[in-house]
């Protein structure tokens, strides 16, 4: 005979367990729930012998259905780029941004693929926006030191600036203090010549004594008037978009140190079509020429 109490109102067994004068009763669990609860079991078992489940030592019970999601997401993406093929083979023969304008289904797919590329490989650097960042160059001014245009855009992508590339853009900011080509007060007269043709206010005095070395030294890459020259990367230092900082302190530390920030080139990474399609992207964003 069982030993448990029996709860006289209701007739069934306790457990046994009661807390501040309430006993618990041992009522079976109802039969839908013990149901389900084997269904859950049995499905358990069937899957871990169909689908990749245990692991092991040297790797993993691979299931005998062999399925492999691996296997599907390559299947996956050689679909979607099957699909796009025409678009990309599209791309490739483009030459200008107006033949993509002028081609709306075009134009929306290099947009869609393009701004996919650029915050996969480029917003690190250049902001999701790109709005650039101290040293890294905003994407969405008119300043473009080679060239704005689409091919413009295009080469720098495959060859990058002072990369690897073997027909990388080179150009370098000299580092006129740490090689002993000027001295500290000549560094310190052409920051106030770099302010003054900046439209800023200068020490006149030191402009002067700075005009024979600017000719001298910097001329054949910024220019007479400080314009700056695209096609060899040489900056405008007139306008107010500055790379690197335009207070003096920071004038001061390009002219003693020199600049030569890197681009990475693309070629090895991204498809042809690929490098079209983030440069009609780049080309959007609101700098290109």
């Amino acid at each position: 005979m069982s030993d448990k109490e029996i709860d006289q109102p209701t007739g069934v067994e306790t457990t046994g367990h009661e807390w501040d004068g309430i006993k618990e009763l041992n009522n079976p669990l109802p039969r839908w729930w013990l149901i389900i609860l084997w269904i859950t079991v049995i499905w358990s078992v069937v899957y871990w012998v169909l689908m990749p489940s245990w692991p092991g030592l040297t790797g993993h019970f691979e299931g005998v259905r062999g399925h492999t999601e691996r296997a599907n997401v390559d299947a996956a993406i050689a679909a979607l780029e099957s699909q796009r093929s025409a678009e990309m083979q599209q791309l490739l023969s483009v030459s200008s941004i107006n033949e993509v304008e002028s081609d709306p289904q075009l134009l929306q797919f290099a947009m869609n693929a393009g701004a996919s590329l650029f915050g996969d490989n480029c917003a690190t650097c250049h902001g999701a926006g790109g709005q650039g960042f101290k040293g890294y160059p905003s994407l969405v001014d008119d300043a473009w030191l080679w060239g704005g245009a689409l091919d413009d855009i295009q080469k720098t992508l495959h060859h990058g600036i002072r990369s690897t590339h073997p027909e990388t853009r080179i150009s370098a900011m000299l580092a006129y203090g740490e090689t002993g080509a000027f001295d500290r007060g000549q560094i310190d007269d052409l920051v106030e010549y770099v302010m003054h043709i900046s439209g800023r206010s200068a020490n006149q005095e030191a402009v002067v004594r700075a005009a024979p070395l600017y000719a001298q030294q910097c001329v054949s890459c910024h220019g007479p008037e400080g314009m700056g020259d695209p096609s060899q990367g040489a900056p405008n230092i007139t306008d107010a978009i500055w790379l690197y900082g335009g207070e003096r302190a920071d004038i001061r530390e390009t002219i003693y140190s020199g600049r030569a920030g890197v681009m990475p080139h693309w070629t090895d990474r991204l498809t042809d079509e690929q490098i079209t399609a983030l440069a009609v992207y780049v080309h959007s964003l609101g700098g290109g020429e």
